[in-house]
């Protein structure tokens, strides 16, 4: 027997990832915070925490757009 996934199902798929993504860059954004915060702060790290910042939006937009496309 062939399991097919309903929409409801895939958006409910896509929402946990998205929620997964939500607590990977609130983490990444206190992270953030410290390291601006430190007394001697890294831009080569606050850079590289940025950029996850930023990976992550890209991943969150790009599934917003896959449940739009469930439509």
């Amino acid at each position: 027997m062939v399991y097919i996934l309903t929409k409801e199902e895939k958006i409910n798929i896509i929402n946990q990832h998205l929620k997964n993504l939500e607590y990977s860059k609130f983490n990444s954004e206190i992270s953030l915070v410290e390291e601006s915060a430190a007394v001697q702060p890294q831009q080569i790290l606050i850079d590289e925490i940025q950029g996850q910042i930023d990976n992550i939006n890209a991943k969150q937009s790009a599934l917003l757009l896959e449940i739009s496309s469930l439509g």
